[in-house]
């Protein structure tokens, strides 16, 4: 944490002059595409997520997450396909505002996600999650479980992911990195990157990967949890369009006797192997804020 009286970031200051943020208290953490402080807004303690240009942006593959997200407005697509300038400004609210829409949907889903207050010029303002003594919430990757914690946890974690995705929204770059637990249990935050499942090829790849990126971390406290079958129950639902709010999952699923369709396994194992390298990087920028 940064003592109380820091300097008013330079996106934020428009916030403060309209009386929309009253304090920048201190910055909570740097990431690949933004930087998180925690602010006053009249009583409340909230926390305003300051997006990074996109030059300044680290994040990968954003075509693959962006595929899909295509608006109504038919000039604004045109000027995002010939990335004007104009086309490139609308992309980056594009990007900004997905994480907005992205976090009412998973409201509406009951998916327990920050509430958000607004999007303004790239700063999202949004709940600011605490533990039960009142401090900020530790992302999941700064605890250590028990089995029946992470065994309960885990199955919270399962049903969120298809809850999510029956709304259409699949989180794209969930992992213990991007999940807070406070002392009702998981969180899903940073979701910037949201895809709309049924318009992105990359839809079930993706979440085969936000499933398995979570279940890999709780079967370190929990082993028998590598056993589960939930990426493929989940869609195998979506697919059947049999995937509602109050779904009850099992973790287990039948392989079909058809033979194996070799493209899709090839694009697991090309999806095995950049999950591998998106856990090292996240890792490393872990160790970095």
């Amino acid at each position: 944490m940064y003592k109380v009286g820091m300097k008013m970031p330079k996106k934020i200051k428009p916030l403060y002059e309209d009386g929309i943020v009253d304090e920048v208290i201190s910055q909570l953490m740097s990431g690949k595409e933004a930087k998180v402080y925690i602010v006053r807004c009249g009583n409340e303690i909230r926390c305003a997520k300051v997006y990074k240009e996109a030059s300044k942006r680290s994040f990968k593959k954003a075509v693959e997450y962006q595929e899909g997200r295509k608006g109504r407005n038919s000039r604004r697509n045109r000027a995002m396909e010939k990335k004007s300038c104009f086309g490139r400004k609308q992309q980056e609210e594009a990007w900004q505002n997905a994480e907005v829409d992205a976090l009412y949907r998973l409201a509406d889903a009951g998916v327990r996600a920050p509430q958000p207050y607004g999007c303004f010029d790239g700063v999202l303002l949004m709940e600011l999650i605490l533990d039960s003594d009142g401090d900020v919430a530790p992302r999941l990757n700064d605890v250590s479980l028990t089995q029946k914690q992470a065994i309960k946890d885990h199955t919270t974690i399962m049903h969120d992911v298809a809850r999510m995705l029956s709304v259409g929204v699949i989180h794209g770059d969930l992992s213990e990195f991007n999940v807070l637990l406070d002392e009702f249990g998981p969180v899903i935050i940073d979701l910037p990157q949201a895809v709309d499942a049924s318009g992105n090829n990359n839809a079930k790849a993706m979440l085969e990967r936000d499933v398995n990126n979570m279940t890999h971390y709780y079967a370190q406290f929990a082993p028998q949890l590598s056993n589960s079958q939930y990426a493929k129950e989940i869609w195998e639902l979506y697919e059947k369009a049999e995937l509602k709010n109050d779904v009850v999952l099992t973790g287990q699923f039948t392989e079909s006797d058809k033979e194996a369709d070799v493209d899709d396994v090839m694009l697991q194992i090309k999806a095995a192997f950049e999950e591998q390298e998106a856990r090292l990087e996240r890792a490393r920028e872990a160790d970095i804020d």
